[in-house]
């Protein structure tokens, strides 16, 4: 066993503060990068220690693996936690990690290998007797005979990207005179994303949950599962709200899935965290769908209702410590919502918003948890992903922690730019979340733009009236700064006249 002395985070915003402060919890000391765009950022102040990558485009900065593995030889660190996203799932990176004599705090290269290639985790897994959907198991590039299998498989069909994730490289595929345009589509798009063009093709489940089961395993050959988050409400194939457990999980299904979900680690010699995803159709059957090598977004809906903290267990199971509790150990306590407060306009297909946080304000009271990584003035940068925050409440039952989550919804304040904020509250309201009937086509079926304006109270319309005319009246003070200091060089627009 190595003990870690000090952290670098290969990673920004809040799952880098929610590492530092599990680090500073254990004793270790941390290391923060950074990107010129986030300079400032809480992330930097917190740890003990701050190196600058680069400008702030990813690929010139928290991309740059030589940077990362230099910053730890100059400070002599112990161990690298990727966080997720970036190089969190990049074997090259855990590779060069380890052979500069480094901790990496994951699986190991090999694994993420593996589980990083849909195709490769569907072979590696298949002696398993693991359910998996109808499909292809290699590679397909060939158009004729790429449709004779859609065929026999029967539409509709996915076309899925190998290396793919997010939704990128992906089609669903009604009718075969759609099938040649849209796998042109797929392998362009997947060709561009992930630098591989490889796709295959599956049967497409109709009116899909898409439910994960967290996993932990050590370097003794120990898995255990930490039961299932459901994570069905999503718009473009990525997720928003999250919860666990699931409404429509039995106990005998979630063993099922659990020990599924062990036999795919331990297909793979897996240790550390990682979380095993399956699609369930309507009638509950389950398929393996893939592995995620890394910490999840969503991981706090399973630390609040299991009491383990998954940052330590993986620093630990770094460190060469077996699992401190066997399955046997593990309970579920209550129940657990998570929705994710994105800088994105709902009413305007979730594009993406930039801007400053004029106010921001985070609830709180029993049950309720933050993560996040930004604060009030700061700027929404448009180089990385939009998500400000994760809120997450936790209650003895699904009904009271959705209460939760709308009280806590209400008193997050943010203005200066749109947030999901108001959709997720929807969510919480609508009868098809709270009856836990409802699967990854929620916002298609349920959601419009006016749906928003439909579920205000009239407190509610004054402080956002109230809020919009603090946000105007700084604009013309704005306005007024640059004219005494411009004078008149620059021609007046009819909107600048009307503020002026």
């Amino acid at each position: 066993m190595k003990k870690i002395h000090k952290l670098l985070v290969a990673n920004r915003g809040e799952i880098s503060l929610r590492i530092m402060r599990t680090a500073r919890e254990m004793g270790i000391k941390t290391v923060a990068v950074y990107s010129e765009a986030d300079r400032h950022a809480p992330h930097v102040k917190y740890a003990d220690e701050a190196v600058c990558l680069g400008p702030a485009p990813s690929n010139q900065s928290y991309l740059l693996i030589d940077k990362i593995i230099q910053a730890c030889k100059d400070l002599q660190v112990d161990a690298i936690h990727p966080g997720y996203g970036f190089l969190s799932e990049n074997a090259k990176f855990a590779q060069r990690v380890s052979e500069a004599g480094i901790i990496f705090v994951g699986p190991s290269p090999q694994a993420i290998e593996v589980m990083g290639s849909k195709l490769a985790a569907k072979q590696a897994v298949s002696k398993y007797g693991i359910p998996m959907v109808p499909g292809t198991e290699e590679a397909i590039s060939d158009i004729d005979e790429a449709k004779s299998t859609a065929a026999s498989i029967g539409y509709p069909i996915l076309i899925k990207a190998s290396a793919g994730g997010g939704g990128k490289g992906m089609r669903i595929v009604e009718k075969e005179e759609e099938f040649e345009e849209q796998m042109q589509r797929a392998i362009s798009e997947a060709q561009s994303a992930f630098g591989d063009g490889a796709v295959f093709i599956e049967k497409y489940i109709t009116s899909p949950r898409h439910i994960e089961i967290q996993v932990l395993g050590d370097h003794h050959g120990n898995v255990v599962h930490l039961f299932e988050r459901e994570c069905s409400v999503q718009r473009r194939h990525q997720k928003v709200v999250e919860e666990a457990p699931s409404a429509v999980v039995s106990e005998a299904m979630r063993q099922r899935m659990g020990e599924a979900a062990i036999m795919v680690a331990k297909a793979c010699d897996y240790y550390g965290a990682g979380t095993v995803e399956f699609i369930v159709d309507e009638a509950l059957n389950f398929y393996f769908l893939e592995m995620n090598t890394r910490l999840q977004v969503e991981h706090p809906v399973t630390e609040m209702i299991t009491g383990v903290d998954l940052v330590k267990e993986q620093i630990l199971v770094a460190e060469g410590h077996q699992l401190s509790f066997g399955q046997e150990d593990l309970k579920i306590h209550g129940h657990a919502v998570e929705i994710r407060v994105y800088a994105e306009d709902p009413k305007n297909n979730f594009l993406p918003d930039i801007g400053k946080l004029q106010t921001y304000t985070r609830p709180q009271g029993s049950g309720v948890r933050v993560d996040d990584g930004f604060e009030q003035g700061m700027d929404i940068p448009i180089y990385y992903d939009p998500m400000i925050a994760k809120l997450i409440t936790h209650a003895d039952t699904r009904e009271k922690a959705m209460d939760r989550m709308i009280r806590a919804i209400e008193e997050y304040q943010i203005t200066g730019i749109e947030t999901t904020l108001g959709f997720c509250k929807f969510v919480m309201k609508h009868e098809a979340f709270r009856s836990g009937d409802f699967d990854t086509k929620f916002v298609e079926r349920y959601f419009t733009p006016e749906s928003l304006d439909e579920q205000w109270t009239d407190d509610e319309l004054s402080l956002l009236a109230a809020s919009a005319v603090e946000i105007f009246e700084s604009s013309k003070k704005d306005l007024r700064k640059i004219k005494s200091l411009q004078g008149d060089q620059f021609p007046r627009t009819k909107w600048k006249n009307r503020l002026l």
